[in-house]
């Protein structure tokens, strides 16, 4: 498969052109499982590992490889094997908080031009938390689909009701209602993927995730897994971040279920899905305005009058807040992780000068 088809564009190429290729070749990361690493090119895919100079000199996981990245390549034993030497520069990085209550970024995908986020109608739909997914693809400038699926298990007119909320709260967002048991919705949403271009798939478990990737790749490769009856969530199917090449051209990135949404940093991808807060900021008295208790603020004003509802002004009070606590936590443990190193490093030398 030529690198063109993978996505290898302009943008691609005269970043790699920039670069000092000591003879080795682009590839681009199709699959991630922990350290281990598959890469494509034009002969093929291909087992890979990263150098030690990559490794030790990563000071984050933004500093190593993730599926869509590409990649600056040593091919050995015959093209049966790949060492990975650099990362090219990204145009997107889909990133969130890990679980849990360590503080540090885990990559989705990088180089993502469209999220398709996906939610159900059979107790999985939220819109607090798509306003989650929403800020998070658009800290990246990556354009979001919302797909909601399985609306054979809601009234029509229900499941409109649904799809007129969600438009009327974000006019330019497009929105799909999807079927296995509707032929025409998943014709509708293949027409919308176009060659050459990198999809990510991002959901919760038991949404219908591997279901749909199964129609889409006209196959039944992928395993699905009931969804509990007693909460509505599903088990993983997904246990690794892989890229697929979809029949008609365009590659789709599959990512395990996601639980938990935790942000760091993301004040663009705020501005971005709150715009009418942004814009009512404006008009506030005081330019530093927390819009939690000042004189004057136009954001409790719209909320007073009802022009933003309470659910929607209280999440974006929330992910302001929880940014902004990730970001601090991140940037400090980064500085004591520095600190470290450098200890190690002024301790080795000393032993060295001991000898």
């Amino acid at each position: 498969m030529k690198l063109q088809a993978l996505g290898f564009d302009e943008w691609f190429q005269h970043q790699a052109g920039a670069l000092d290729m000591n003879g080795h070749q682009v590839a681009r990361v199709v699959a991630v499982d922990r350290e281990h690493y598959l890469v494509q090119h034009e002969g093929g895919i291909l087992p890979a590992e990263i150098t030690g100079k990559l490794m030790f000199g990563a000071t984050s996981a933004l500093d190593y490889p993730t599926v869509g990245d590409w990649v600056k390549a040593q091919f050995l034993d015959d093209d049966t094997f790949a060492v990975i030497h650099a990362i090219l520069p990204r145009r997107s990085l889909l990133k969130r908080k890990t679980p849990g209550k360590r503080v540090a970024f885990q990559l989705i995908g990088a180089n993502i031009d469209t999220a398709l986020i996906m939610q159900s109608l059979d107790g999985d739909y939220n819109l607090r938390r798509l306003e989650r997914y929403l800020v998070m693809v658009r800290q990246d400038n990556i354009r979001p689909v919302f797909l909601l699926s399985k609306n054979d298990l809601m009234p029509r007119d229900q499941a409109d009701g649904v799809v007129a909320d969600i438009r009327s709260r974000f006019e330019e967002l497009t929105v799909m209602h999807l079927s296995s048991h509707d032929a025409s919705s998943l014709e509708a949403l293949k027409a919308l993927l176009e060659p050459g271009r990198t999809y990510c798939l991002l959901g919760s478990s038991g949404v219908g995730k591997t279901t749909l990737i199964n129609h889409l790749i006209e196959n039944t490769r992928f395993a699905t897994q009931p969804v509990r009856e007693k909460d509505g969530k599903g088990r993983h199917t997904t246990t690794r971040r892989q890229l697929i090449v979809l029949p008609g051209g365009a590659m789709l990135v599959d990512t395990p279920g996601m639980r938990e949404l935790g942000n760091i940093d993301v004040d663009k991808g705020i501005a971005g899905t709150f715009d009418d807060i942004d814009r009512l900021a404006d008009a506030c008295r005081f330019g530093n305005c927390t819009h939690t208790h000042e004189n004057g603020c136009a954001v409790r004003e719209a909320l007073a009058n009802g022009s933003i509802t309470d659910g929607y002004y209280n999440n974006y009070l929330k992910l302001n807040k929880e940014s902004e606590f990730n970001r601090m936590s991140y940037l400090e443990k980064k500085q004591r992780d520095k600190q470290f190193g450098k200890m190690v490093k002024s301790v080795l030398k000393n032993k060295k000068m001991k000898r």
